[in-house]
């Protein structure tokens, strides 16, 4: 893993810690142009594996996992990480298969990304 690579996991193990609580148990990412493709795993807390029992429970953390993680990135993107990658985050798309606690989430950025 490059240090690059390694920093990027920092910020984003950081900003999914400082929303739920817990951050994931493993982060890959790659870069490939101008995005950095990250798998998360083991990212759901105790509480919300107790809530995702019932269905509405499940949509809810869904939601959280997603929506408001794009909405987090949109309102404050982490200066952090636009300084590891010397460039300005343009875009987010995440989401994640609760059943089997993996997110993957495409950062899309201003310019193609160094290695």
């Amino acid at each position: 893993m490059s240090k690059r690579e390694h920093q990027f996991n920092e910020v984003v193990r950081k900003v999914r810690k400082d929303l739920f609580g817990k951050g994931p148990d493993s982060i890959k990412t790659v870069f490939v142009d101008n995005m950095a493709i990250t798998t998360l795993k083991g990212n759901l807390t105790p509480v919300e594996k107790f809530i995702i029992q019932s269905s509405e429970g499940f949509e809810q953390v869904h939601r959280a996992r997603t929506k408001m993680i794009q909405d987090h990135y949109k309102k404050e993107p982490p200066v952090e990480l636009e300084e590891v990658m010397q460039s300005k985050l343009v875009l987010l798309f995440s989401d994640i298969n609760i059943e089997e606690d993996i997110a993957v989430s495409v950062f899309m950025f201003e310019q193609p990304i160094e290695r």
